[in-house]
């Protein structure tokens, strides 16, 4: 599912698509869409932002002063993605065959902005607003989401799992599934222990007593805000396991937790699937269900690995260099002492393997031999 990342990012997309263009004539909503219509026509431009697990797009009309479209008010439309929506900029011709709602550019050849949803748990509001439900987005509103988490830490909701707390997005507004795993990774702070136990002391600026945290790292709440602030900056588009986005092996390559197969991993009270490493603490569902990790695309997998074995032989290379930098170094030393050093073996500079040197620099052995048998 789409998380804050994801949504910033895609307002990035059509806010960059849309800049210096004019839409032109109706929404045209799909015919197996049962949302609302869009009702909006003429001359408009098109921009977007994004908060927490929404986006909002802002349909301005467009006349060059004339009476009749300064009549017209802006429309408000708010979308939530659900599992699979995303938004794509296509020429008429090439429509994606899951695009529900659809805005025409006025230049030619038309060009048409989708909101793309293949799996259709996505929704939009018309003329809606930021939902009242959420609470402040844990990107780009971080002291007032800090402030309504410590505020309300002793509200029930904070009585379950942290892992669980995590997706409630009246507190966490933004963090989804892989993010929750990600942070508590990082924080290292077991997914089955007590929400309060963890966010309380926070209030009072004291040492997070009972639970087991890396003492250089931050606390929680600012991973919940600077993880997701990561993904935004890697290369890409965020979490796409469907393989649309060409850079998801960057993304994959960031994971530190979730989805990787040398973590462990267990189905939450909501059937929902946490990752982690280590105990996961004493809140565990009494049906323990363990899961298998997801199998992302094959272009992506390849790429991942592909760019895992470059670092690799990088680093294998530098090491090789430096190896062989002190041992040249190490013989003019024993040199310049005028004691004799023995030869060694010598490593080639474009292979990795190790080379013997030749038989004119190993006069000492058969002399040696030929000593012994007289």
């Amino acid at each position: 599912m789409p998380e804050c990342p994801e949504l910033h990012l895609a307002s990035q997309f059509v806010n960059i698509v849309c800049k210096g263009r004019i839409f032109k004539g109706p929404v045209i909503k799909s015919e197996v869409s049962k949302l609302a219509e869009v009702d909006f026509n003429g001359e408009y431009t098109i921009s977007a932002a994004s908060r927490g697990k929404e986006i909002k797009l802002t349909l301005v009309p467009y006349g060059n002063g004339k009476k009749s479209a300064n009549k017209r008010k802006p429309l408000d439309i708010v979308f939530q993605f659900g599992m699979s929506g995303r938004f794509d900029f296509d020429k008429v011709a090439e429509m994606r065959k899951h695009a529900h709602l659809n805005f025409f550019t006025k230049d030619e050849p038309r060009m048409v902005l989708s909101y793309v949803d293949p799996r259709r748990f996505g929704k939009w509001q018309v003329g809606g607003d930021w939902s009242t439900k959420r609470g402040p987005c844990v990107l780009f509103e971080y002291d007032e989401f800090r402030r309504n988490v410590l505020e309300n830490v002793k509200n029930p909701a904070f009585n379950k799992p942290i892992c669980e707390c995590l997706l409630n997005q009246k507190y966490f507004n933004g963090v989804g599934n892989y993010l929750r795993s990600e942070i508590l990774f990082r924080a290292g702070i077991p997914p089955f222990v007590s929400a309060r136990s963890v966010l309380e002391p926070l209030t009072n600026g004291v040492t997070k007593s009972g639970v087991k945290v890396k003492k250089e790292s931050p606390d929680v709440l600012e991973l919940c805000h600077t993880v997701p602030q990561e993904v935004v900056n890697l290369k890409g588009g965020g979490y796409d396991p469907w393989g649309r986005d060409k850079n998801f092996a960057i993304f994959i390559g960031w994971l530190q937790c979730y989805n990787k197969p040398e973590m462990k991993n267990m189905g939450d009270h909501n059937k929902r699937t946490v990752f982690y490493c280590g105990d996961p603490g004493p809140m565990v569902p009494k049906d323990i269900q363990v899961r298998g990790v997801k199998r992302f695309p094959k272009q992506a997998n390849v790429s991942s690995k592909k760019m895992k074995k470059d670092l690799e032989s990088s680093s294998e290379s530098s090491e090789e260099e430096e190896e062989e930098e002190e041992e040249v170094l190490t013989k003019g030393k024993k040199e310049d002492g005028g004691s004799k050093a023995k030869p060694k073996l010598a490593r080639s500079s474009t292979k990795s393997k190790l080379t013997r040197p030749s038989k004119g620099h190993r006069p000492d052995r058969g002399s040696a031999r030929s000593a012994r048998k007289k």
